[in-house]
């Protein structure tokens, strides 16, 4: 569902003006920029290397290479000696992927006394990048700016985000998406334009009819149920009520069933993400619950009653995120705690929360739904464990999609909650609570949303630019008026900037 070998590439402009011996030391020292990078702890893909361009004609060849590469999730380009930008303008027109300007050079403090013209001429990276910034301003150029020793452990964190950004618009662009049926009737946030997505994003959004899933679902083996139930056993804490010896122990062997064959239609299918609706199950005794949470756990975008777009980007944050700690779970604003103490944020669902971001016992139990007609479902349930965060929601505007992000504390709750039968989270969201929902109302945000603590404002920030995609930020240092300001001036560029 992702690249199996992400790399970046690192490219290096030159000139041929300054003669073989020069081009010999970018190279060595381009080569010395890139291992650093490579090496690096917070660069999670490779790092790779590429040789000097002194042309137009190489760049260009260079960045279609770049564009045909299964593996290149992006390039990374530094200005090591002076590169005339006009010889990069065919490249970066050509240019179809993510884009960071590299600002460095390979000494971190000057040689005072040993300076000379040969240096200078060698390390010119100071006014050689400023000619690239231009070149990549006029036209238009969306890119990413970092500047600093390629050491320095802030400048190999803010790559490394953008690699992770970059990871997770590889997967959207590589994306299939399948939906069960339709979106919950007469939901408006739900909806959008499965064109547009496919053109912007590159995530391809089909429906199928329920029941060519439940036909795979009837198809599973008593043998294929017994090993997957055995594995329930091992690692959750199941309810005695499924257990092998329980009265609902068939549900729980049902629930086996959907995850089988869930899993088998989706493997298929090379799909890495799809909806259900509760409102259209055709033959399945159950809404599928605890199928879901675990299909999310292994990096499937979901999204519930229809809502292929949270689902499509619930798989790129997973994508980002890959096996840094924390988790990514689909979720939805619930209820609130005003008082007394720090006003709260109830999150949950009807059942499908991941359990990439439970804290501490991850129980499977089986409770009445009293909406979709069925059977009781079976579902993991828990709470989440407590660190910062964002929530992410998408929204179709009409004539654009709209990424709204909140930065938030997971907290645990300030009683137990022993009726509450589905997994839950409960957050501080900043900078307040009446802050951060009058802002969030103000941009029309989902009431779906993605809740990752596993990745940041600035992954998100850079896969939204990467993606040419509006993203609104709600944080400790938003105000109502501000915010709704910038809501305006965005509605103001996003239409000029479509043109005609």
């Amino acid at each position: 569902m992702t690249i199996s070998n992400p790399e970046i590439w690192l490219l290096t402009g030159s000139q041929g003006l300054y003669g073989p011996e020069t081009l010999d030391q970018v190279t060595s020292q381009s080569q010395e920029i890139a291992r650093m990078l490579d090496e690096a702890a917070d660069i999670e893909v490779r790092v790779v290397w590429k040789p000097t361009l002194t042309d137009s004609v190489a760049i260009k060849k260079q960045m279609l290479e770049a564009n045909a590469s299964t593996n290149c999730i992006g390039v990374m380009a530094w200005m090591h000696t002076f590169s005339p930008a006009k010889m990069w303008i065919a490249g970066l027109d050509a240019l179809r992927k993510p884009l960071l300007h590299l600002h460095t050079q390979i000494n971190v403090s000057l040689p005072w006394g040993e300076i000379d013209m040969n240096f200078m001429n060698l390390n010119q990276a100071a006014h050689g990048d400023r000619e690239f910034g231009y070149i990549q301003t006029r036209l238009g150029v969306a890119r990413k700016t970092v500047a600093g020793h390629a050491s320095d452990p802030l400048v190999q964190r803010r790559i490394g985000a953008w690699a992770r950004a970059a990871t997770g618009a590889a997967a959207l662009r590589s994306l299939k998406l399948a939906r069960f049926g339709d979106n919950m009737r007469d939901v408006a946030v739900t909806e959008g334009d499965k064109v547009e997505a496919e053109l912007r994003f590159g995530v391809s959004v089909n429906t199928y009819g329920v029941n060519d899933l439940v036909a795979m679902v009837d198809a599973v083996s008593d043998s294929e149920i017994d090993s997957l139930v055995q594995t329930y056993l091992e690692i959750y804490s199941v309810a005695a009520t499924l257990q092998p010896v329980g009265d609902e122990h068939e549900s729980l062997r049902y629930a086996a069933r959907i995850e089988i064959g869930l899993r088998g239609f989706l493997e298929a299918g090379g799909f890495g993400a799809f909806t259900t609706n509760f409102e259209d199950l055709g033959g399945l005794r159950q809404l599928p619950g605890l199928a879901v949470q675990r299909l999310m756990a292994d990096g499937y975008g979901f999204g519930g009653e229809g809502d292929w777009k949270t689902s499509a980007m619930l798989h790129a944050v997973k994508a980002m995120a890959g096996t840094r700690p924390g988790g990514t779970s689909f979720m939805e604003d619930y209820t609130y705690h005003l008082g007394p103490g720090t006003p709260k944020i109830l999150g949950a669902h009807m059942l499908e929360v991941c359990p990439s971001i439970a804290g501490g016992v991850v129980s499977c139990e089986v409770h009445p739904l009293g909406i979709g007609g069925r059977e009781d479902p079976v579902r993991l349930v828990f709470s989440a464990a407590s660190g910062p965060a964002v929530i992410l929601g998408i929204a179709d505007m009409g004539d654009r999609f709209r990424l709204v992000v909140n930065t938030v504390d997971v907290v645990q709750p300030d009683q137990a909650m022993p009726k509450l039968p589905v997994a839950h989270a409960v957050w501080q969201p900043h900078p307040d609570l009446a802050t951060s929902t009058e802002s969030w109302l103000t941009a029309g945000g989902p009431h779906h949303t993605v809740l990752s603590t596993a990745v940041g404002v600035e992954e998100l920030q850079d896969f939204a630019e990467m993606l040419g995609t509006e993203m609104l930020v709600i944080d400790p240092a938003t105000t109502t008026q501000e915010f709704s300001h910038q809501v305006r001036w965005n509605q103001a560029y996003y239409r000029l900037a479509r043109g005609l």
